[in-house]
């Protein structure tokens, strides 16, 4: 019988939750007669995958221009943390995404000797390559989800491993079958996915002008259909409370691949949202909105990137139109729409181009892969 094992796990948005609970689920196979109790941050599917938790972090995650008003929820979730760590001493800790907040307790568990898994690579490529450093000093092993995360962080002293990307995890069939043809679409019946995002900000900043793009399309094609999906009922409530009275739509909860493989098109929030709609080969065009004066002061000056959509990140050019952000008329995002439904042959080639460019991101269960990491990081004897 091995010894028992302790491993704190944090999330604070809903896809790393999700993240965190797959993989709660799929170490189970791999422990053998070992006994793992899980505690940590996060919510309802972690529980439910065994985690006892000390805070339900998910319903309190935040954007960037509102973070500032839960400073002190934040800082009393890392005191919390700090305390477990030290009086409990796990054998390891897991943290995934939120690297501002998780950098912290990384921090605190190096000092204490736990070793420390960073599942999902703070994207210091983009904003914050001088944070390197504090990566290397509180990082034992890096899970990588984008391809070219690997050599970036690697060539820079972090022991990091791309895993494939968890979200394309639940396709149990070759991306390469959600390519769409286009074969009997007419501009006119076109259907389209508005997609806001899971967080609340990003619903009440984005769905009213992704509702008014729509009354633009209809103006040019008035049989057009929307849909839009949640990631539970919290969320489709936010979604009806924001509803503009001229706006009809169709709605679901969850598998936002299973609807954007029905659609012909779609408008989606950046974020985790843009690569499940690229696993369902549906061209898109992603937006954003930010605070104006915190953009101009700090925003535009920390980004290195050319683009900032992660279609277009990993592409390495403009695969799919991106506004972000965008202080604005929606006018110019609803033309670019119209014109990508009055060219099925454009349609068709932005399905293809974007089933090949997500195509090494479905290269394995990346649950399955973290899930040994975990095993030897935190000394288990895999079954």
């Amino acid at each position: 019988m091995q010894p028992r094992k302790r491993i704190f796990i944090s999330a604070l948005e809903p896809s790393a939750e999700m993240h965190c609970a797959n993989l709660i689920e799929r170490c189970k196979p791999f422990a053998a007669d070992a006994t793992i109790e899980w505690t940590g941050f996060g919510g309802a599917k972690m529980e439910e995958a065994g985690c006892a938790l000390l805070e339900n972090t998910v319903g309190r995650a935040a954007m960037i221009y509102n973070v500032f008003g839960q400073l002190g929820y934040y800082r009393n979730l890392i005191h919390q943390a700090k305390r477990f760590l030290s009086a409990n001493k796990p054998d390891l800790l897991v943290v995934c995404d939120s690297p501002a907040f998780h950098f912290h307790i990384a921090k605190a568990a190096k000092k204490l000797g736990i070793p420390v898994l960073f599942y999902v690579a703070p994207q210091l490529w983009a904003w914050a390559p001088w944070r390197i450093g504090k990566l290397r000093k509180c990082c034992d092993k890096l899970a990588c989800i984008l391809p070219f995360e690997q050599g970036w962080f690697q060539s820079r002293g972090v022991d990091a491993e791309f895993v494939g990307n968890p979200l394309f995890d639940e396709l149990d069939y070759p991306v390469e079958q959600n390519i769409k043809t286009y074969a009997d679409y007419v501009p006119g019946k076109a259907k389209i996915a508005l997609l806001p995002g899971s967080r609340k900000a990003e619903i009440e900043t984005l769905w009213k002008p992704m509702q008014e793009i729509a009354l633009r399309m209809q103006q040019k094609f008035p049989d057009v259909r929307f849909y839009s999906a949640a990631p539970d009922m919290s969320k489709m409530v936010l979604l009806h409370e924001n509803r503009l009275r001229e706006y009809s739509f169709l709605e679901q909860i969850g598998d936002l691949v299973g609807l954007c493989r029905q659609v012909d098109f779609a408008i989606v929030a950046s974020g985790s949202a843009t690569l499940q709609v690229a696993a369902a080969g549906c061209p898109m065009i992603v937006m954003y909105q930010s605070n104006r004066l915190m953009w101009h002061l700090i925003g535009k000056w920390l980004i290195r990137t050319p683009f900032l959509s992660l279609p277009n990140i990993i592409a390495g050019r403009r695969l799919v139109p991106e506004f972000m952000p965008y202080f604005t008329s929606t006018q110019p995002i609803a033309d670019e729409a119209i014109a990508y439904l009055s060219e099925p042959a454009k349609l068709k080639k932005a399905s293809l181009e974007i089933i090949e460019t997500v195509k090494p991101l479905a290269g394995g269960k990346s649950a399955d892969k973290v899930a040994k990491m975990v095993m030897q990081l935190a000394n288990v004897q895999s079954g």
